[in-house]
């Protein structure tokens, strides 16, 4: 069984099976599977951190093409709070940046609201809205990964 959720283009069971591959493509730097997790029937909409509001397939496209034109983005979803509801699913997650070696930090946060819906296709992408973090999720995540389990 392939460990991608779309390595065969199947549907996506999930709203997490979804996520789990919308993330998969990000850490591998592949805007062609991200864009497999995104909704082609509806309007769907994509805010980067301090970007614009990105309206339909073709723009949000674009934006990870450019995103993901100089290779993987390492980007780790944390502390994940789901709401689920009939066919529709909003998580909102804490994303843990990696960053470069030399810069001031070792990683970033990026707030995150992802929506899905459950289509004829599966569980699809509506909305992927992104802010920066503050320090209190910076912090937060500090400590998690310092704590010795």
């Amino acid at each position: 069984m392939p460990r991608n959720p779309l390595a065969a283009n199947g549907p996506l069971s999930s709203a997490e099976a979804a996520e789990a591959a919308f993330y998969e493509a990000l850490q591998a730097g592949d805007a062609e599977a991200v864009m497999r997790v995104w909704s082609e029937d509806d309007e769907p909409v994509c805010i980067h951190p301090g970007g614009p509001r990105l309206v339909g397939a073709a723009a949000i496209r674009a934006s990870f093409e450019q995103l993901l034109g100089g290779g993987a983005l390492p980007v780790t979803p944390e502390r994940v709070l789901r709401s689920v509801s009939m066919g529709c699913a909003v998580h909102n997650v804490v994303e843990r940046v990696s960053l470069p070696r030399g810069a001031p930090a070792a990683f970033a946060c990026v707030l995150t609201t992802n929506v899905y819906l459950r289509t004829p296709q599966g569980w699809r992408l509506v909305l992927h809205h992104a802010s920066p973090g503050t320090l209190d999720e910076t912090g937060e995540l500090l400590a998690q990964s310092e704590q010795l389990h």
